[in-house]
């Protein structure tokens, strides 16, 4: 009896720590989609980018895994700024095959620098002594990562609630994802609200890039491509710029998707697709965007 709980715990553990690393990445995601009707499919470079930069300070440059995390969220979010100064502002009110097309590119573009700067195979990242190994419970034992995956994206989640409800700036975001026509006729500088919410989507991404290695088993090239489609799905399911949507989705298809790997490990990977095509046939807007 035991025995089976703390299997059940450890994939409960496992697929919730997997949920938040959804929501962390995905998140920037939806509310670029929802707020800025940009379809912007190379938001998984930004997460890779995060990714290559923790590893690199962690493991050649002796930077603490905390700090390289803040580093690289900023190093990205940074990038990102000149990513939509440059380029996506003038695709904003470009068709979606537009968009596509030039996403698509910078995905291409960053696969093939990222292979050229650090090679073609996967790299793992040194995992602090302070994270290695279990935490035992009562009754369970959980791994130490995946115990603190969870609690710095339930912190993450509470933030990002608490400034999109509690503060002016949010109420801004939330009013140009609502109606941007009538944001701006109040006074909101919408194109600003745009470039910083795209910093921030695009550091969170990155923060989730630098995260994610440990659970997913290192960084590769690929990456930005690999995961697309499941953030993708994570969006789609919550509803585009719905940051609550976002992550009850992630929480499910998480939790969902490693439980399926692990007890069906031929056919478990499929369970995640077969859910999502269900909630879009019963509700196309998401389950909780607008219809």
């Amino acid at each position: 009896m035991i025995s089976v709980l703390n299997e059940v715990i450890t994939v409960l553990a496992f697929g919730l720590a997997f949920s938040m690393l959804l929501f962390i990445i995905s998140v920037g995601l939806s509310i670029t989609m929802g707020l800025m009707g940009f379809a912007n499919l190379a938001h998984g470079s930004f997460a890779m980018a995060g990714g290559y930069i923790t590893v690199t300070l962690v493991n050649d440059k002796g930077v603490s895994f905390a700090v390289s995390l803040v580093i690289a969220f900023l190093v990205v979010a940074l990038i990102s700024i000149v990513f939509e100064r440059v380029l996506y502002r003038h695709l904003y009110r470009r068709s979606e095959m537009d968009q596509v097309l030039l996403t698509i590119g910078i995905v291409f573009a960053s696969i093939a620098a990222v292979t050229f700067i650090w090679g073609p195979l996967p790299k793992l990242i040194q995992t602090p002594d302070y994270l290695k190994g279990s935490a035992d419970l009562v009754l369970v034992t959980i791994p130490k990562y995946q115990a603190f995956m969870i609690v710095a994206g339930a912190t993450i989640v509470a933030a990002l609630f608490y400034g999109l409800e509690r503060t002016r700036i949010g109420a801004q975001i939330r009013a140009a994802v609502d109606n941007r026509r009538m944001a701006e006729s109040c006074g909101i500088n919408t194109g600003r609200i745009f470039t910083w919410t795209f910093a921030l989507g695009s550091g969170m991404a990155a923060l989730g890039g630098g995260l994610g290695i440990q659970i997913l088993g290192g960084i590769n090239p690929v990456f930005a491509f690999e995961y697309l489609v499941i953030f993708l799905i994570v969006v789609a399911v919550g509803g585009m710029g719905n940051i609550r949507g976002t992550f009850f989705a992630a929480l499910v298809l998480g939790i969902i998707d490693f439980a399926g790997k692990f007890y069906f490990p031929e056919g478990g990977a499929f369970i995640i697709y077969a859910v999502t095509i269900a909630v879009l046939l019963i509700r196309p807007q998401g389950l909780f965007g607008k219809a």
